[in-house]
């Protein structure tokens, strides 16, 4: 493990959601590991993860953001204000452009909500704790009062995909192309990585742990699309799809597979841009070393207000996208959407190894967190545990995720 330079909380967190599957699959007598099921966690997960991507820089900077749960349900009722009412008079029912106006308008929203946040944190010099949790009451009102708590229904048809479903998946040729593309690069990274040590004289992995990478990565990638493509479509809809292409249903039927969902495929793709943007560009290393020492930062020339409020900004973004997700897959805005994302998102992060005194934290941490805390939830609806009991599950777990890096902090000092 130290020949493969893995962190032995990401290893940990493996460890955790291999033996949750396997006990929720014992639970519940085999319905959890089953292509329908994975299918369905992978996209229920891509909301929250989206949203944990986003928290990370934040309490990496030392801050907090309570509101997230509260900004996705007011984001979310605007856009389905904006799709179901406003457009549709100005544009006509079901027109090409409403579902781009309607996504743009939802990152917009969110970004500006986000940016208002960061700049009366960071100018106003007021806690982030105290601010995002205002946020937290006024958007949930202000969710309310978009449409007096009227649920907002049905969606555009080109704005549907966004929340998987049937509509929402790529099919299985696709899926397997888009597989193997990442497959490849995730062989290039590792070949270009190794390159760049070698120019600039750091030590090299040996070749059996650059394989070692390379083989977890892909059999990752290419097992994923094994299960999305192993889930079915049900078989009025595959007879459908068949005789759509003028082919003939044969007697015996015909099983045709789901593939990747988009919301899946969405939230890899937001993974990648911060992974990116985070370890590869500068502001990303000012976030780190706001985190690390905001003192410091701001003696090395760092406008530290500017970074936190363009932090905050980035997750309100997120969040504008992670809106669009929920609205699209519950088909509807409703007010009530987003309630306690916030601690699933938090847990998220904090789980994937973020710690709350800031300066550390891993995008990939906080995805795999966030599939550890779907995981746990679904698992727990799976077999009949009562919603009290979820939440009491979920606030231990956040708990016992804060304690143990406590612990894992003061071993490496």
């Amino acid at each position: 493990m130290r020949e493969i330079e893995f962190d032995p909380r990401m290893i940990g967190m493996v460890a955790a959601l291999g033996v949750i599957w396997l006990g929720f699959n014992w639970l519940s007598d085999g319905a959890f590991l089953t292509p329908r099921n994975l299918w369905n966690l992978l996209v229920q997960t891509a909301s929250i993860a989206v949203m944990a991507c986003g928290m990370v820089l934040v309490i990496v900077t030392r801050n907090i953001d309570l509101s997230v749960g509260s900004m996705l349900g007011f984001v979310g009722m605007v856009v389905g204000l904006v799709q179901a009412r406003l457009l549709p008079e100005l544009l006509g029912f079901e027109h090409p452009a409403t579902w781009f106006i309607s996504i743009l308008v939802s990152v917009a929203l969110g970004g500006v909500l986000g940016l208002f946040q960061g700049a009366l944190i960071a100018y106003l010099a007021i806690p982030s704790f105290i601010v995002t949790l205002g946020g937290l009451l006024v958007w949930r009102g202000a969710a309310w009062w978009v449409t007096q708590g009227q649920t907002i229904a049905p969606m555009d048809t080109r704005f549907r995909p966004l929340g998987g479903g049937i509509e929402g998946a790529i099919g299985t040729g696709a899926s397997w192309a888009i597989g193997l593309v990442i497959c490849a690069l995730i062989l290039a990274g590792i070949v270009l990585a190794r390159r760049r040590r070698r120019r600039f004289g750091f030590g090299l992995r040996p070749i059996w742990a650059e394989g070692a990478i390379a083989a977890l990565g892909c059999g990752a990638v290419l097992g994923t699309v094994m299960v999305a493509n192993a889930y079915p479509l049900p078989a009025g809809v595959a007879r459908r799809l068949v005789e759509a292409r003028g082919l003939v249903w044969p007697e015996g039927g015909l099983t045709i597979g789901h593939g990747l969902a988009v919301p899946v495929l969405l939230a890899l793709a937001v993974g990648i841009v911060m992974s990116f943007l985070t370890k590869r560009l500068r502001f990303g290393r000012y976030v780190f070393a706001i985190g690390g020492n905001p003192e410091a930062a701001q003696l090395s020339g760092v406008n530290t207000r500017k970074v936190l409020t363009l932090v905050f900004g980035l997750m309100g973004v997120l969040v504008g996208i992670s809106a669009c997700i929920s609205t699209a897959r519950l088909n509807a805005a409703t007010n009530s959407a987003g309630a306690l994302d916030e601690l699933y998102v938090i847990a998220a992060a904090v789980i994937g190894g973020t710690s709350l005194a800031g300066g550390v934290g891993t995008i990939a941490g906080a995805m795999l967190g966030a599939l550890v805390m779907q995981s746990l939830q679904s698992g727990m609806v799976l077999i009949g545990v009562d919603t009290p009991l979820q939440n009491i599950v979920v606030g231990v777990v956040l708990v016992v995720a804060v304690w143990l890096d406590g612990l894992y902090r003061r071993k490496l000092s």
